[in-house]
């Protein structure tokens, strides 16, 4: 029976490192590569910080060595160099920061996010302000600081490591041309002396290998840590989540109120017809002056009005004139069913997609409602239009005013029915009118 290996690849240096097969993988070589570009990036970014911290050095070391001249003057450019450190230096940071995640990919494969701060006013100089009030901003700033003390010093570590593997793989080649060399706490004068250091020379020389590659994860693991937004994208990880549950939520309502609607057209609805047609031939039988004539006659005009509340319950779950004619039809079937007068001008000359002209037929439905029962109008509007891939309605009218969204549950499944296509909604009711509804959908 075959056996399927669910082993991922690895995406990192450190989930590389376990593997039997690392030395002879391309992650060794990705963390030396990424270990000798860090020197060249030291220099070129530490160069700044060094000029604005150099004053501060040489005050600390005066300071520490007794001498006391000019000190002063030393401690007022050690001052103004911090200060210049403090302003410049997020600034400097950001070009570092976007340098180093990009050389995290030589170790790291997964995906860097970059964080995003708070939006400013528009300009440079309100965005350069903004920016120095944003975490984001100083964490970049700490690892700029880091790369050019702390990690230089770790891959030294790693370099003299592997230095002296090399000296002592090489010992037996160079005891032939010193008479006596040194490795390490013992001296060689011989060939075959040198042999066992060579041996251990390999071994070492293997190990520095896993000891770069160690070295170069833990840099990379700080680098994420530090230049990328890792709560951020697990937040927008979940929002994304969300918004495909609500979708399959609206999808799902909306399979079941078409379900809804077609077994009450094709059951329900032609069984009240059925039992309608009893009725009328039931009533012509009977003697039209009997009592029992009389109660068919009765039973015969319920059955009819029940048949145009139903047929007004299946057109509000699932509007004909909406499925087959489109939102212009649909909206002025609506307009001439309101109670209060509505002018109508629709311009979508193009079917759109059915979420949507769902969405907007029962945004007007709602808007039109609230218009017969609450704004004590006098005449009121519809107009809709698309522009930019983008259908925006307004609904309007000269009523009273005063309509609070939050308190009706119709505009607030509404605007969440919005939000799950990724629309927006405004309701603008001033006290004594008008109010103003607009809404935006994406199409």
């Amino acid at each position: 029976m075959a056996t399927v290996s669910t082993t991922a690849k690895p995406r990192t240096v450190l989930d590389a490192l376990p593997h039997r097969t690392f030395l002879i993988s391309s992650w060794p070589w990705r963390a030396l590569l990424y270990g000798l570009s860090t020197g060249p990036m030291t220099l070129l970014f530490g160069l700044p910080f060094g000029c604005c911290l150099l004053p501060l050095a040489v005050l600390v070391s005066r300071v520490v060595h007794g001498q006391t001249s000019d000190l002063g003057l030393v401690a007022v450019f050690s001052v103004f160099g911090m200060l210049l450190f403090l302003s410049a230096g997020p600034a400097w940071a950001a070009v570092v920061a976007g340098v180093e995640r990009q050389r995290l990919r030589m170790v790291d494969l997964n995906p860097v996010t970059v964080p995003l701060g708070p939006i400013g006013e528009p300009g440079w100089w309100p965005r350069m302000r903004t920016r120095y009030t944003e975490p984001a901003a100083w964490r970049e700033l700490g690892y700029a600081v880091l790369l050019c003390t702390a990690i230089p010093a770790l891959y030294s570590v790693a370099g003299m490591v592997a230095l002296f593997a090399v000296v002592l793989v090489a010992s037996p080649l160079l005891v032939n041309a010193n008479d006596t060399i040194s490795v390490g706490f013992t001296e060689v004068s011989t060939p075959g002396a040198a042999v066992p250091y060579a041996l251990a020379g390999v071994v070492l020389l293997v190990l520095s290998g896993y000891l770069l590659s160690g070295f170069a994860g833990l840099h990379a693991m700080l680098a994420r840590s530090l230049l990328t937004d890792g709560a951020a994208e697990k937040l927008r990880g979940e929002l994304t989540e969300v918004s495909q549950s609500r979708t399959r939520l609206l999808s799902a309502f909306d399979a079941e109120r078409k379900r809804i609607e077609r077994d009450l057209h094709d059951g329900a609805q032609q069984r009240l017809v059925g039992l309608s047609l009893q009725l009328g031939l039931a009533k012509v039988d009977l003697p039209p002056d009997s009592a029992a004539a009389k109660a068919v006659s009765d039973a015969h005009d319920q059955a009819k009005k029940l048949m145009v509340e139903l047929r007004e319950l299946i057109n509000g779950i699932h509007p004909r004139a909406l499925a087959e004619l489109g939102l212009p039809a649909a909206l002025e079937e609506l307009a001439d069913c309101c109670a209060v007068p509505v002018t109508v001008d629709v311009v979508v000359p193009v079917r759109l997609p059915e979420s949507v002209e769902s969405t907007a037929y029962f945004v007007v439905a709602e808007s039109l409602t609230n218009v017969a029962k609450h704004s004590a109008a006098s005449c009121a509007s519809v107009t809709a239009g698309i522009a930019g891939r983008v259908l925006t309605i307004e609904v309007w009218d000269n009523g009273a005013g005063g309509a609070e969204p939050s308190r009706g549950t119709g505009i607030t499944g509404l605007s969440d029915r919005i939000a799950v296509l990724g629309g927006r909604m405004w309701v603008r009711s001033p006290i004594g009118g008008p109010t103003v509804v607009r809404v935006e959908l994406p199409c």
